[in-house]
């Protein structure tokens, strides 16, 4: 920028030094009232840890199975599980969809609110304050939630979390782990309870005519009890093994909980007032730059040539010969030589 050019921004500055003095000010004015008002909102933050039972080296594969898990904790299937545990349709801050529908109730256009219809509308309000993504090149997933309550936040995401966990257990068929492990100490139980009485039997060395049938009675019940137990072993190991083959098991963990965040997320005083001072200096330059395009325009049809653009924009009128003194004293020496000719 040359030495002439910065000489006109700041003769431009200083013509119009009030304008956006006063431009600034009332952006600061409107940000420090927006800051008055605004309702603050708090974010709660945890961090889940999900893996796949499978082994997978190919990294658009793991980053398949992060966005799928990903996808799951903002289902809507999650997000209504969470909403009737917490009873969110009836808060507030979830229920901003409810005035509409009951202006149309009041008019006949929809039926009455119903608990689902309730928890239809919480739902928007819901998914919009819910945020999920990957951590990086990672299987950790960031989930963060909005609300006006700290401790409102902390409460939903957990509760979230949770819901995500026991969803995916379910998946996993996880749920019939109990009762497959009573049943196989079950038949362990009677397979050693079966062995344990043909060996005291055998011990006891008792001579009798049936003892020869009694043993093959209890070495049969002893095999067949057994052969049992080894069965449903195997089926339950097949079983899982298929289930991974068919569908990769996930493995869901809590690394770190939700707590009640200490600090606002928004608004935050800083960035607000820093991007009203910078709007309100924007404002002032841009109308200070309308008003030289307008009085230029102006007078334009009246300007002196003799004036250039190095008088950094400043218009000067043309003035009139009858205020010129120069010119009115050469009127008059012509006058008076005009006089003395005709006297003459």
């Amino acid at each position: 920028m040359s030495l002439a050019e910065v000489l006109a921004v700041l003769r431009f500055i200083r013509r119009h030094v009030p304008i956006i003095a006063l431009t600034c000010c009332a952006a600061l004015c409107i940000s420090i009232l927006y800051l008055i008002i605004a309702v603050p909102t708090f974010t709660a933050k945890a961090q889940l840890l999900v893996n796949s039972k499978l082994a997978m080296v190919d990294a658009s594969a793991v980053s398949t199975v992060v966005e799928s898990q990903i996808a799951i904790i903002k289902s809507e299937s999650i997000a209504t599980a969470v909403i009737e545990k917490l009873d969110l349709a009836q808060d507030p801050e979830f229920a901003t969809g409810q005035f509409g529908g009951t202006i149309s109730r009041l008019l006949g256009w929809s039926k009455p609110k119903s608990e689902a219809s309730a928890a239809r509308y919480a739902l928007e309000p819901f998914e919009r304050k819910l945020s999920a993504k990957r951590v990086g090149p990672t299987f950790l997933i960031e989930i963060t939630f909005d609300s006006r309550d700290p401790d409102r936040a902390a409460e939903i995401l957990n509760a979230l979390v949770e819901r995500y966990i026991t969803h995916q257990m379910d998946n996993a068929g996880l749920q019939d782990t109990k009762w497959v492990k009573d049943r196989l100490n079950e038949l362990s139980v009677q397979a050693l309870a079966a062995q344990r009485a043909l060996e005291d039997y055998r011990k006891d060395g008792k001579e009798l005519a049936d003892s020869a049938a009694t043993i093959e009675k209890l070495a049969a019940a002893a095999e067949s009890t057994k052969n049992t137990y080894d069965s449903f072993r195997h089926v339950v190991r097949k079983t899982e093994a298929t289930q991974q083959q068919t569908s990769p098991v996930f493995e869901a963990s809590l690394v770190a909980g939700a707590f009640p965040p200490l600090k606002v997320s928004w608004p935050k005083a800083r960035i607000v007032l820093g991007i009203s001072a910078l709007g309100g200096l924007l404002l002032g330059v841009a109308i200070g730059v309308l008003r030289d395009l307008l009085d230029r325009g102006i007078y334009a049809s009246g300007q002196d040539p003799r004036l250039s653009a190095q008088d950094g924009g400043i218009i000067e009128r043309p003035v009139p010969d009858a205020a010129r003194p120069d010119l009115q004293s050469e009127a008059s020496a012509k006058a008076r030589a005009v006089r003395f000719t005709g006297s003459g």
